[in-house]
């Protein structure tokens, strides 16, 4: 009998639990086990890789992909949205400059109701949607790269040079300017498109990957992005490949990882795009059908605020 294809999945998060060296964030000092450099592929003619041996938060991945595609960078989208996943990062931010001020909530209910404030204090410069599609060139322009990828497809299926980038050395770590740094830890920093035997297909390299919590979020999203891409070329998806750098578990996960590797697998659901899509602006989160979802119960975990910019390092 076939394994089921999350079982690749499962295996790294065993790895982490089993064989992950101990290593030590600088920036927090919380401690991760890590392992480095894998890759899982997923047949998207086999069904949509949404993990079921926990449940997955659909509508986050749905929303914050489409964040990603319509080349934004504030979060009042997702906010408006009811998805929270980057709230920590922009308080993070606004906290340093006026300690206290406002709690946490405080300040997600004034990115939502006042548009002013959240157009200062919303914004999180050189992050996936700005780089994806109006990525800051040195003269001055924009470029969108996942616009050229599709067009490129287009004109040339046999193409090998269709890949998005979303990390700019000018920007990260202490190779930026001071003041000019990232502040979010870019991750999932590259992707190819590609056609084999007429299907596409999407290669993503992720440098750093949360196993427990990231990961399935990751999964779903790329391969979401791969059956998008497919249907503004007029094709259907092909394999969406995943490849790591580092990828670990946070300490306080443990129990959680545990819990999730004593679950069996099960069908993965199908999903489809409605309508007609000729472009990627005519893509939207409601064209979206995913059927037959049915997976184990959610598994709760602490988000940990990690990696990036360290004052201690970069200055």
């Amino acid at each position: 009998m076939d394994k089921h294809p999350e079982t690749q999945y499962l295996d790294l998060l065993r790895q982490t639990l089993e064989a992950g060296e101990e290593q030590v964030d600088s920036g927090t000092g919380v401690k991760t086990y890590s392992v480095f450099g894998a890759q899982i592929r997923f047949d998207l003619s086999q069904g949509f890789p949404l993990l079921t041996t926990k449940k997955v938060y659909w509508n986050g991945v749905l929303q914050e992909l489409y964040w990603f595609l319509s080349g934004q960078s504030n979060i009042k989208y997702l906010v408006d949205n009811n998805v929270h996943i980057w709230d920590d990062y922009p308080y993070k931010i606004y906290n340093e400059k006026h300690q206290g001020e406002l709690t946490k909530e405080q300040f997600i209910e004034k990115i939502k109701n006042d548009a002013d404030f959240a157009k200062v204090n919303g914004e999180l410069p050189h992050i996936y949607g700005e780089m994806w599609r109006r990525w800051p060139a040195q003269d001055g322009r924009t470029v969108d790269q996942l616009g050229w990828v599709v067009d490129e497809l287009h004109k040339d299926p046999d193409a090998h040079n269709t890949l998005v980038t979303s990390w700019d050395p000018q920007y990260m770590y202490k190779m930026a300017k001071p003041g000019q740094g990232a502040r979010f830890p870019i991750c999932h920093n590259m992707y190819q498109v590609n056609i084999k035997h007429g299907k596409v297909c999407l290669q993503l390299y992720q440098r750093s990957a949360d196993i427990f919590l990231g990961v399935p979020f990751n999964i779903a999203s790329y391969a979401l992005l791969t059956v998008i891409i497919a249907k503004v070329l007029g094709r259907e998806p092909g394999e969406f490949i995943h490849t790591f750098g580092d990828f670990h578990m946070y300490e306080n996960h443990r129990e959680q990882v545990k819990e999730q590797l004593a679950r069996e697998p099960k069908p993965f659901p199908t999903l489809r795009i409605n309508g007609t899509v000729n472009s990627l602006e005519d893509f939207k989160p409601e064209m979206v059908l995913l059927e037959g979802y049915e997976p184990h119960a959610g598994i709760k975990a602490e988000l940990t605020v990690a990696g990036g910019y360290n004052k201690k390092l970069h200055g």
